[in-house]
């Protein structure tokens, strides 16, 4: 190629790399702001779980000061209730404030209930009329951070979440009166027996996923992220964006089928727990509550 022509070229390649650079990096800056950041949980630890009144969910209670860790499990459930057909309790959570809430389901009927505790210790009972289409099961609870609205889900494969007023807490609800539905999250990707969530942020919840199949993440038992559009508050719906993170452990002197089972994120030690129930007889000997921490 003649010098003139060469010099030519590297002015037009000059000119181009100057306009398209800048044009990249803006995208390139762009995309790593739409990206999450990377958000892995690492094992850290494993206490045992009860399989009576250990196997079903968990909550780190923070009023009362120095409350233990609440459980819940077959074992748990107070006569009262059971007597009353509420014969399944799911996994709980708390109010930063200490409104506790456990959410029970029947086999019969259309609603479900959310028993809360208050700081004080006074139970009360806040029951929820199926909305047409809903699931009866009451698999979980979790309660946003500003303590007034509680997100709730229904056993099978689902595209959303249900959100309510938080019973106890917030001032629209009363223990005389119908707990209604108050908005839905509607998920970008489908979800499978999703036993447990809890709120990481005001936009963030880690979920436990008890798929037995694999096929919506190429993984069983999932840990799953869900970024939320915005902050649940009651008055209009919400789209979540899901994620899975990671397998949850998998370990056991039996063989057979694994049940993922509630999750509880402690923001005052950054410890996230997951209860795993183990197959067969293990079910008695090794299944684990699974401590993990971000990194």
């Amino acid at each position: 190629m003649p010098l003139r022509a060469r010099q030519r070229c590297h002015a037009v390649l000059t000119g181009l790399t100057a306009l398209v650079l800048p044009l990249a990096l803006t995208a390139a800056s762009a995309q790593a702001a739409a990206a999450p950041a990377a958000d892995t949980w690492t094992e850290v630890g494993s206490d045992r779980a009860d399989p009576l009144t250990e196997s079903q969910g968990l909550a780190s209670v923070e009023v009362p000061a120095g409350s233990p860790n609440r459980y819940t499990g077959i074992g748990t459930i107070p006569l009262g209730l059971s007597a009353r057909g509420w014969n399944h309790v799911g996994d709980p959570d708390a109010s930063y404030d200490g409104h506790y809430v456990e959410p029970y389901q029947r086999d019969d009927g259309n609603t479900k209930m959310f028993r809360v505790q208050a700081p004080d210790g006074r139970w009360s009972e806040y029951v929820h009329t199926l909305s047409p289409g809903e699931a009866r099961n009451n698999s979980w609870s979790a309660i946003t951070p500003d303590g007034q609205w509680m997100l709730s889900g229904e056993w099978g494969t689902m595209n959303r979440l249900l959100v309510f007023p938080t019973p106890g807490v917030n001032p629209a609800t009363s223990p005389s009166a119908n707990l209604p539905q108050a908005a839905t999250v509607h998920l970008d990707h489908a979800v499978r027996d999703v036993q447990g969530c809890d709120f990481l942020d005001a936009t963030t919840l880690l979920c436990s996923s008890d798929d037995p199949e694999g096929a919506l993440f190429g993984i069983t038992k999932p840990l799953l992220r869900i970024d939320l559009s915005a902050a649940p508050d009651g008055t209009a719906d919400v789209t979540g964006r899901v994620t899975a993170l990671r397998q949850l452990p998998l370990r056991s002197a039996c063989s057979g089928s694994f049940e993922a089972e509630g999750v509880d994120y402690d923001r005052r030690t950054g410890t996230l727990r997951v209860i795993v129930v183990s197959p067969g007889f293990c079910v008695l000997t090794d299944s684990k509550t699974y401590r993990f921490t971000r990194s």
